[in-house]
């Protein structure tokens, strides 16, 4: 993969990205990070490896305990090599327990998600919260599956939460 030498997406998403708009845009510095599915696992690992770097952190069905799930275990074993113990900086369901920084972490579910069970693991990271006492607000939306009505029929509560954290 020609690519691959230089593929850095979480150092994108962290630095690159909101730099970019941080300079082209009149915004502030302050920032939220949301994501569906896989982006959902990302915005969790995201703000959980920077406490600091953002203020709202929300995701729609995002995959909370990858080493546990296939889709992990396939791109983990890709992306970080076969040594499982480097895999783990990348799960958010065990960087919870570490995390320095309690930002408030929003997610919605849906019940009837095709993936739910084998990929996404939303009780993963549900316990590792109340173990760490870190609030995290876990909604299951009933009747609603991994599509984007599911995310068009949450999406202002979403907003509503990452602009309350922001004050605007």
């Amino acid at each position: 993969m020609p690519w691959a030498q230089h593929y850095r997406m979480h150092d994108y998403v962290v630095h690159e990205l909101p730099a970019l708009i941080e300079a082209s845009f009149p915004v502030s510095d302050q920032r939220g990070i949301s994501g569906h599915s896989m982006g959902g696992h990302g915005a969790l690992v995201c703000a959980l490896r920077n406490p600091g770097r953002y203020q709202s952190l929300s995701a729609f069905a995002p995959i909370c305990n990858p080493m546990a799930a296939p889709w992990g275990e396939k791109a983990f074993s890709r992306y970080l090599g076969e040594d499982h113990s480097s895999w783990r900086e990348w799960d958010a369901s065990l960087l919870i327990a570490n995390a320095s920084e309690k930002l408030p972490i929003f997610i919605d579910q849906g019940d009837r998600d095709d993936f739910l069970a084998i990929q996404l693991k939303p009780e993963a990271i549900e316990s590792a919260a109340k173990l760490a006492g870190h609030p995290l607000t876990l909604r299951r939306q009933a009747g609603y599956d991994h599509s984007y009505f599911f995310i068009a029929s949450f999406i202002e509560d979403h907003l509503r939460h990452h602009a309350i954290s922001l004050k605007a």
